[in-house]
């Protein structure tokens, strides 16, 4: 089994506050074998590091007004507290756990800014990832699925439910047509708020997320982390997996961990909801380039 959205650092710590060495890698690939999963990739956030904020600040800029100025505000500040690590040596720490044999691929999360991909893409193409995943965290300048802040959460009162979702699609559906990126990460993040439109509405969203999916050729994943959010569900719903198998689209496994502890989590539960939907394998990356790692016939294993 493989858990490819792994992060070093949790979302309170400051980066520059973490240390980021091959024992605290090990760590997590300890736990991973501990978990049943034999290959990790390391995914921190994109917006963790001073280089990425270079290419992208400000962007909050160019969104429309319907937020205004204080979740612009509060983008900034969002920046502010992350944006501290350097990726020269995330990377090359990820490279020397490789090089020591480390179970791990190198690889980022990445979220969706409006008009700064290329430059995005321009910037990672100059280091030696094998994934990249793709997310919406921000529709405008607005993070839909902070609960802990209220402006955030206040938001969800601002916009109907079908808007929000519709957004929301159109902004995972531009992202994969950069094709920037190599796999979805928590492709119906949108549900995380436990906030559903009419049925008619999600149908609609998942068909134009499983068709962006399709139409680029980045593969899906199947995430335990929704059963922490108030939607209590995996990523991606049960419909939108469906919609996933019949057009093709392949799957990666996911805890998205931000701790050691949470590595590996439900990946097994994660392969048998798989398997029950008729999917037979599961994508893993060697330099940007995907390749199917069968499952194991008359086994949960790959």
């Amino acid at each position: 089994m493989i858990d490819y959205h792994v992060h070093l650092w949790p979302h309170a710590e400051r980066a520059d506050e973490g240390e980021l060495a091959l024992d605290r890698i090990s760590r997590y690939t300890d736990q991973a074998q501990a978990a049943g999963v034999g290959e990790i990739a390391l995914t921190e956030h994109f917006f963790r590091f001073v280089q990425g904020r270079a290419v992208v600040d400000r962007w909050w800029e160019n969104c429309a007004e319907r937020g205004g100025q204080p979740l612009n505000a509060k983008a900034e500040a969002y920046f502010d507290h992350h944006a501290t690590a350097d990726l020269d040596l995330y990377v090359e720490t990820a490279v020397a756990a490789k090089k020591a044999g480390l179970p791990v691929v190198v690889g980022l999360e990445v979220d969706y800014y409006p008009g700064r991909m290329d430059k995005v893409s321009n910037l990672l193409a100059g280091y030696p990832f094998d994934v990249l995943l793709g997310s919406v965290h921000w529709i405008e300048s607005w993070m839909f699925d902070i609960f802990s802040d209220a402006m955030q959460m206040e938001e969800w009162d601002r916009w109907t439910y079908s808007d929000v979702w519709r957004a929301y699609a159109e902004a995972l559906s531009e992202l994969a047509e950069t094709k920037a990126c190599d796999v979805l990460a928590h492709p119906d993040l949108v549900k995380a708020a436990g906030r559903f439109p009419d049925r008619a509405v999600v149908d609609e969203c998942e068909e134009r997320i499983a068709e962006a999916a399709a139409s680029s050729g980045m593969a899906a994943e199947m995430s335990s982390a929704g059963m922490l959010k108030l939607c209590r569900e995996d990523y991606p719903s049960p419909s939108l997996l469906e919609r996933f198998g019949a057009k093709g689209v392949p799957i990666t496994f996911a805890s998205d961990a931000h701790g050691v502890g949470r590595v590996g989590n439900r990946i097994d539960v994660l392969q048998r909801t798989a398997v029950r939907a008729g999917f037979g394998s599961v994508r893993r990356f060697r330099s940007r380039v995907g390749e199917e790692l069968g499952f194991d016939a008359g086994s949960d294993n790959p």
